[in-house]
């Protein structure tokens, strides 16, 4: 009886162990990526770059079991924003454009920012205890439901906000076209 019982803590810490190693595989992706991002000097290849960042996201969201908000945050934001982005980049910009160079006097002060939030961050993330779950069970919602929800029009409904983005996305398209017709 206790060989089993040592065989299955042994496959449990197995598993833990797998999905350590994706978490970390992941937070590694996305911190390169992120960090190309914000270094490169082409417009087109940060738009790329944060593409990989949000697939890694969805990556975090599939580990953690929630599977309708991984699939959202690929169709939504690597899908839908980030192709709205390289639009708008193509159609206000030459292919040829680049980002322009970091001058001294802002460089500073974005480093000085940096030293600060990673600070904060280190302050926040070590002063407060993270209590592990037990027994949590997922909870499966089938995807009518999901729906029904988001698009209702009652108290806890999305269907405004919804509309809102929707019409925000179409006014930038618009004022992207606009621009890029006045050159």
């Amino acid at each position: 009886m206790n060989a089993f019982l040592a065989i299955a803590n042994v496959l449990s810490l197995g598993e833990s162990l797998g999905e350590a190693v994706v978490f970390y595989a992941l937070a590694a992706f996305i911190a390169v990526f992120s960090i190309l991002t914000v270094t490169t000097t082409r417009m087109v290849r940060s738009a790329t770059y944060l593409l990989f960042v949000l697939f890694g996201t969805a990556g975090i969201y599939f580990l953690l079991g929630y599977t309708f908000l991984g699939s959202v945050q690929i169709m939504v934001y690597a899908g839908g924003i980030v192709v709205l982005y390289v639009f708008s980049i193509l159609l206000t910009s030459g292919e040829g454009d680049r980002a322009e160079k970091l001058k001294r006097s802002r460089f500073l002060p974005g480093i000085a920012a940096t030293i600060v939030g990673a600070i904060i961050v280190l302050f926040i993330t070590l002063k407060h205890q993270f209590l592990a779950t037990t027994d949590v069970k997922p909870i499966e919602i089938n995807i009518s439901t999901i729906g029904q929800h988001l698009l209702s029009s009652d108290k806890f409904g999305y269907l405004l906000p919804f509309e809102a983005v929707s019409i925000l996305l179409l006014a930038c398209i618009v004022g992207g076209l606009l621009i890029a017709r006045k050159r």
